[in-house]
């Protein structure tokens, strides 16, 4: 009997976010925890983190159904899962997409750098006596708080941006452009890859403006540096399978939040 979804895979998925979502608890407190304490919050802290926790697990159970529906009829999906759902061997699939996946993932993140170096000058310039007040340039988390936030990105914003939004945007390509077997065009996947990118830079504006103001510098650099790796994984969700983009995502936040801490 041919089933919606593979159940296996969903469930390895929804369990591995929720775990994600809590690994990067350490990294976002040190970033936004003294504007909690200052803030007059309905709920203590802990009791607030435990909500987001069980809204989080809501929320995702939902995303990892959807994005697993959707991407199925596009042709994309979680081939190494897939295979190690059905008791294959999955061991040459994932030494396959390491070495491509992991290069890419760190030129992702020095590619980040170097576009960031020329724009933080001018972010700082920008937004003036607020830069001087929150001394962004000492807001740097502990190596093993990236470390464990890099779980996060790499798993949960995967699921979201790629196994969902990119899935979505390519499926509703199909109405515009399609193969003659139903699929998206190269085209298709192309435009489904960028509009998921500049979402994953929109995404981090909500944070970002926790702790600094929104100019339109800093929205900008949000969206062309988050922009950035979120092609580069795209492409590897189209071409290799959620896992490849999960193991590049996570390469870059490695490189960008503990060995370089930023």
């Amino acid at each position: 009997m041919k089933t919606i979804i593979n159940w296996r895979v969903f469930f390895l998925l929804w369990i591995a976010a929720i775990l994600s979502s809590i690994a990067i608890l350490p990294y976002a407190l040190e970033l936004q925890g003294s504007m909690l304490e200052s803030m007059d919050l309905p709920i203590p802290i802990p009791a607030l983190i435990a909500l987001q926790i069980v809204q989080g697990a809501v929320f995702f159970a939902i995303v990892i159904f959807a994005g697993m529906f959707i991407a199925r009829r596009v042709g994309l999906g979680t081939p190494i899962l897939d295979a190690a759902s059905r008791g294959e061997s999955a061991s040459d699939k994932l030494r396959a997409i390491l070495p491509i996946s992991i290069g890419l993932g760190v030129i992702a993140a020095l590619l980040i750098i170097g576009v960031d170096l020329p724009l933080q000058p001018a972010m700082l310039k920008e937004i003036g006596d607020a830069a001087n007040s929150l001394n962004l340039q000492n807001i740097h988390p502990a190596a093993w708080k990236g470390f464990l936030a890099a779980f996060y990105g790499g798993i949960a914003e995967e699921i979201l941006l790629r196994l969902l939004v990119m899935s979505l945007l390519a499926w509703l390509g199909t109405f515009v452009s399609k193969t003659q077997d139903g699929k998206p065009t190269s085209a298709v996947f192309w435009i489904a890859n960028i509009l998921a990118a500049v979402l994953f830079g929109l995404g981090h504006l909500p944070a970002t403006e926790m702790i600094i103001p929104l100019t339109p510098l800093v929205i900008t650099r949000a969206i062309l540096l988050n922009g950035i790796g979120g092609v580069i994984f795209g492409w590897l969700y189209w071409k290799r399978g959620l896992e490849a983009a999960m193991v590049a995502h996570f390469s870059a936040d490695i490189v960008l939040h503990v060995l370089l801490a930023l």
